[in-house]
């Protein structure tokens, strides 16, 4: 099971290295596009040896999906029972669930039968499908104010440092840890804003009852490429996701990866 958790998180690692990559190309423009991990899978399945890369993904990703499994219901971590801790395994539930999705995609396109290009606006047909509910607006609107809430706590993860505990560094010269470090925080911290930008697309479907607001990463970078500057942003987001992807490499390789 561990080695089956570190294979999931460096197959996780992988699909952010195309995003930030592609990212990065399309901000020099040299190619490349602003997508999420579907348009990720897509371009790797184009590549020599693609759908045996995107075969692999597909089974680091449900060791990625089973260690989430294993994290909310056996609780190696200690996180308790307590709010706090509920809220916490209940993340890694829905962590869970969402890559399980990536993972199938990454396993259609292997075999060359996914539809993924149909589902593009699956994001606002779930949310239009939750708005119509009684309190449906207000409940988007809770989901928009946890995601920004979970990007505020990525961006203090990265300045407080507190992924260190996770990872056991102590076969690397104090030079390398650092430059690891700082890479890990970088990337922590792009997500984070990822994440505040995505939340704030679902708080504006809600308040403006237009469930075409919602947008996912892709939706994110693009909208960075529309602002001032907007290839610099492009290039530093970019570059911010290939360290994310960097941080989970470290992970696969250094993680305290506690089963029981």
């Amino acid at each position: 099971m561990e080695t089956f958790a570190r294979f999931g998180y460096t197959a996780k690692g992988f699909v952010y290295s195309a995003i930030g990559i592609l990212a990065l190309l399309a901000a020099f423009g040299i190619g490349g596009e602003t997508t999420d991990t579907t348009g990720a899978l897509e371009e790797i399945a184009t590549q020599p040896f693609g759908k045996i890369l995107l075969a692999l993904i597909a089974f680091g990703l449900v060791g990625y999906v089973m260690w989430r499994l294993v994290q909310a219901i056996n609780d190696p971590q200690n996180k308790g029972t307590d709010a706090k801790g509920i809220i916490t395994r209940l993340g890694y539930v829905l962590s869970g669930v969402s890559y399980a999705g990536v993972a199938a995609n990454a396993a259609l396109l292997a075999i060359g039968s996914s539809n993924s290009g149909s589902g593009g606006n699956s994001k606002q047909d779930w949310t239009a499908m939750v708005m119509e509910q009684p309190l449906g607006r207000w409940l988007v609107g809770l989901v928009g104010a946890v995601v920004i809430g979970i990007g505020f706590w990525r961006l203090y993860e990265a300045y407080k440092i507190k992924f260190r505990k996770k990872l056991d560094l102590s076969e690397l010269s104090w030079q390398y840890k650092d430059w690891l470090i700082n890479i890990c925080r970088f990337g922590i911290a792009a997500r984070g804003v990822v994440f505040i930008m995505i939340g704030f697309f679902v708080l504006q479907a809600a308040h403006q009852f237009n469930p075409n607001k919602v947008k996912g990463l892709d939706g994110a970078l693009l909208t960075l490429t529309q602002q001032p500057y907007g290839k610099v942003l492009l290039a530093l987001m970019a570059l911010g996701l290939i360290a994310y992807a960097v941080s989970l490499l470290v992970q696969a390789r250094y993680g305290r990866i506690k089963i029981n």
